[in-house]
């Protein structure tokens, strides 16, 4: 259920500005780590508890066909298990599948489904479970379309096993079902709920939807029949909504939460010494930069998308938004991906050339453009810094804020000249790119099209080797970074904190809390 609590906001933003001032000072510090935390020495993981895990904001939808946020996807890791999953190494291991097996041509995948699972209504998961979810994300309405798109038929063998039949090679679909689309809905909830299984969520996850409060908390209760024996160990998931990470910062020292998502950057060096906390500070799997919609004035001329990216300084962003917690961008990929490369090299800031395009585009003064973004200190400083960065040239950006609801509302019905976007990223690069860049696809909120990227892209997605794949997204990216439909700023760090009395944790590259093995001493 959804209740809306303004009062719990206020109360909660008020307390943490008084425990800050009551003495929460710097003298707390966490450790830097790229490795698996250790356990607190002498401590023994006990069952039960609360787990409190701050987050930047509400999802926009408890349900991941419909969802394309980042912030729906940390509960999702709780509520609704996946086929497949990837581990801490980063490879791709069973989840609701026991086993599995590809065809010589790469087209049919063979699923042999884990038994005796139950979703939370008490209904059997099951081959035909896969099925109806299969079906229900290659509906047109679902942000999971493009990546099931290349599914031709489902087919249930028996009551535990799933046949999936692609129309094509896709290299990176397994990679696919380790996120959304491979999250198992209750068939009986859909049905019941309709629309509002956004709002009544139904998988088989270690927890269950409880409540929602928008703005201030969500609630999720242990699932008392998970399959895996003796887990989970809490008895609930308490989600509360911080936007502002040092209100977040602040309510982990008091031990309001255990957890926070996002760690303020600055505050990373302060934390090092202290034992209570434990800081994971590693390299993520995405990127941040802005969408320009190239559909209407000014961005639909090219020569202005070019006179922007030339005056980003791309270094400074980083220095000074991230605190050196991230590495500028001018590409979707990362340095763990096999794609990335010179792609990614930003040309350095050039006013004079800058100018010369906005005389080419027949605006030799500037131009106006808004800029949206969701309201966060860390979004407010980097639409200020771009504000500063394309004043000299005579380019004047209004800001505008909203919240995290209406900014995606805004991204989906292409409400914007200029709109800042965050993408969390995922372990193969086709994730990276094709949504975004191919013509129709979900996330490409520019509204770009270009035949040939669309061809190099598709391509890339029939070729197993990865050699070849990077030589044939250095192609896209060429025309990509030539035509500019997006403008990549910096691709951050994974920055999580955590109280050291959570025990069974363990990173993985995507970022999200997963909190089947945690426990609290």
């Amino acid at each position: 259920m959804l209740k809306t609590s303004k009062w719990t906001i206020y109360l909660t933003v008020l307390i943490s500005i008084l425990l800050a001032l009551a003495g929460c000072t710097n003298s707390n510090s966490t450790q830097n780590s790229s490795q698996q935390p250790a356990a607190t020495a002498g401590s023994t993981p006990k069952a039960g508890g609360t787990l409190n895990i701050a987050l930047s904001a509400d999802p926009t939808t408890f349900d991941p066909s419909f969802s394309t946020a980042f912030f729906d996807r940390q509960p999702y890791q709780n509520i609704y298990d996946k086929l497949v999953d990837r581990d801490a190494s980063g490879k791709i291991v069973p989840m609701l599948v026991e086993k599995w097996s590809i065809s010589d041509d790469n087209k049919t995948y063979t699923f042999n489904l884990r038994q005796g699972v139950k979703f939370h209504d008490g209904t059997d998961f099951n081959a035909e479970a896969v099925k109806f979810t299969f079906e229900r994300n290659m509906e047109k309405s679902s942000g999971r379309k493009s990546e099931m798109a290349v599914v031709s038929k489902v087919t249930v063998v028996d009551p535990n096993t799933v046949q999936i039949e692609l129309k094509q090679p896709f290299s990176a679909f397994l990679s696919s079902l380790t996120d959304r689309s491979g999250m198992i809905v209750s068939p009986d909830a859909v049905k019941k709920y309709g629309k509002d299984f956004a709002t009544h969520p139904v998988g088989t996850g270690p927890f269950m939807f409880k409540e929602s409060t928008r703005g201030s908390t969500f609630v999720l209760d242990k699932n008392p029949n998970y399959w895996k024996k003796g887990f989970p160990k809490l008895d609930q998931v308490v989600y509360k909504i911080f936007p502002d990470p040092n209100i977040a910062l602040v309510n982990l020292k008091s031990g309001a939460v255990d957890m926070i998502t996002v760690f303020p950057t600055k505050e990373i060096a302060n934390m090092k010494n202290d034992p209570k906390f434990q800081v994971i500070n590693v390299a993520g799997q995405g990127f941040v930069g802005f969408e320009v919609n190239t559909t209407k004035p000014p961005f639909n001329k090219v020569e202005l998308r070019q006179a922007v990216d030339l005056l980003i300084d791309r270094n400074a962003i980083v220095d000074v938004v991230l605190n050196g917690t991230g590495i500028p961008a001018h590409s979707p990929f990362v340095p763990s991906h096999f794609a990335y490369g010179d792609s990614d090299k930003a040309l350095q800031p050039n006013l004079e050339k800058a100018k010369e395009l906005l005389k080419t585009a027949g605006v030799p003064g500037g131009f106006t453009f808004t800029m949206k973004y969701v309201q966060t200190p860390m979004n407010q400083q980097l639409g200020q810094m771009i504000q500063s960065m394309l004043k000299p040239a005579g380019i004047i950006v209004n800001l505008e804020s909203t919240d995290s609801a209406a900014n995606n509302d805004n991204l989906n019905n292409r409400n914007f000249e200029a709109i800042i976007s965050v993408w969390s990223g995922r372990s193969d690069p086709d994730q990276n790119i094709y949504d975004f860049f191919r013509t129709g696809g979900v996330l490409n909120r520019s509204t770009y099209s270009n035949q040939e990227v669309d061809k190099l892209l598709d391509e890339a997605r029939l070729v197993v080797d990865e050699g070849k794949r990077k030589l044939i997204y250095d192609k896209a990216m060429k025309i990509i970074n030539e035509e500019l439909p997006f403008v990549f700023l910096y691709h951050p760090n994974n920055t999580i904190g955590y109280s050291k009395s959570i025990q069974g944790f363990k990173y993985i590259s995507d970022g999200l809390i997963r909190a089947v093995d945690l426990s609290k001493n």
